[in-house]
């Protein structure tokens, strides 16, 4: 009997179920991760927060609730984790990227949207996300319209609060997205019976903004030809930072880094010198979805960067210190978080242009372009993403997929074919 089992019964899980889950996400992490060779020793961390997302981190939270703090879960990295932390608030995002839980979605909702938020919303409905029973909001965004529209079924169910993303970035969008932080403060302060205060805002900050020069910091030691560290593995950190505690996290990032530094210093990848390098760009790619990553490496090439939400948008750009002006911390707060180059925001001439230069600056060979099936933003961008890549003689190779097995054959062959072109 697994340790956690009385724990998920009390939340009211299906036991059963849930460990059939368990078993199909850790099949998936072995034949993908666990497969790996010249893995750095501190991933082993990561791993084994993969492996107690759904057991330790619970634990961890039920404790914290116990002692008065509050857990939010999140859909989308435009939530202000500063602002949550700030008043003792937990966020965790609750974003699935597993097929197991998808079929309990689709007895509710269309087969035809995005796999996201259908094997997000099927571990809910089947009893399978522990996550779901211990959180006291969850909090949702605008930022495509099958999320606008399945808000309106989860709100009545649910507690729930949806921030309002503006659509393109003028003066009138910006004081949109600004009214839509206050109005997320006064929330989280409702919620947590805690008034938000400068001194506490500005500790906040200050976490996020170590966690986040972590991650920029693993995402500089992927230039180097060839990288210390694989994309599956890089991808992995990402996916533990939107659950794990910011502090620690850090902590071990840090230590990850140091390791890196040294199998530089010392010529020691997973990868021969002069691989090809590619990008991934595009939609996220959660904790139970390693199936791109891990063609692309095991086909030969080497992912040195992520333009996604489970890559750079997450960590770029860093928040002002300096302030102790609580308004204009919490607008600086939004005004760095609008920064995020989704493909909701038209014109998006910012996300072109990022995605070229980030492709120029990691020296990739090639972009991916990961497109979750049915997500029309991305796919349709996807257009102008590859003109632009053209522009600056970039090959790139668009994928529309979703979290099943059933095309990694043919998806395969076109990836290996993809790089062929490259070499």
């Amino acid at each position: 009997m697994n340790q956690y089992e009385k724990m998920w019964q009390d939340l009211g899980l299906d036991v059963n179920l849930h460990n059939d889950l368990l078993k199909s996400i850790s099949r998936t992490y072995q034949e993908t991760v666990g497969a790996q060779k010249k893995r750095p020793e501190g991933m082993k961390y990561f791993d084994n927060m993969v492996h107690e997302s759904h057991g330790g981190r619970v634990k961890e939270i039920i404790d914290a609730k116990n002692k008065g703090k509050k857990m939010i879960g999140t859909f989308c990295i435009y939530v202000p984790e500063e602002i949550a932390l700030a008043v003792d608030v937990i966020p965790v995002a609750l974003c699935g990227g597993t097929q197991f839980s998808i079929p309990y979605a689709e007895s509710l909702f269309p087969r035809a949207i995005c796999p996201l938020i259908k094997s997000t919303l099927g571990l809910a409905f089947s009893k399978t996300c522990p996550y779901a029973p211990i959180k006291n909001m969850a909090v949702g965004e605008t930022t495509c319209d099958g999320k606008k529209k399945t808000w309106e079924i989860l709100a009545g169910k649910v507690n729930f609060h949806v921030m309002e993303v503006p659509q393109k970035k003028e003066p009138i969008d910006i004081e949109l997205w600004r009214q839509a932080v206050a109005e997320f403060q006064k929330k989280m302060e409702e919620l947590s019976g805690n008034k938000l205060e400068s001194r506490n805002l500005t500790q906040a900050i200050k976490v996020m903004n170590e966690k986040r020069k972590a991650l920029l910091k693993l995402a500089e030691l992927r230039k180097s030809d060839p990288p210390p560290i694989s994309g599956l593995d890089a991808l992995l950190v990402m996916q533990v930072a939107l659950i794990d505690d910011p502090i620690r996290f850090t902590t071990n990032l840090n230590r990850l880094n140091a390791e890196l530094e040294e199998r530089m210093k010392k010529g020691i990848s997973p990868f021969p010198k002069g691989v090809k390098r590619i990008m991934v760009s595009g939609c996220p790619a959660v904790i139970g979805n390693w199936k791109i990553h891990s063609l692309i490496e095991n086909a030969g090439a080497c992912i040195v960067t992520d333009e996604t939400c489970t890559g750079s948008r997450y960590f770029e750009n860093l928040i002002e210190e300096t302030t102790e002006d609580l308004t204009a911390q919490v607008n600086a707060i939004a005004d760095r978080y609008l920064k995020i180059n989704c493909a909701c925001f038209t014109p998006n001439q910012e996300r072109i242009e990022g995605v070229v230069n980030k492709a120029q600056e990691y020296k990739v060979d090639g972009v991916v372009q990961y497109v979750l099936q049915y997500c029309h933003g991305y796919n349709i961008e996807a257009i102008r993403v590859d003109a632009a890549l053209k522009s600056v003689n970039i090959p790139a190779l668009k994928i529309e997929t979703d979290y099943s097995e059933e095309d990694i054959g043919p998806l395969r062959t076109r990836i290996e074919a993809f790089l062929e072109r490259l070499r």
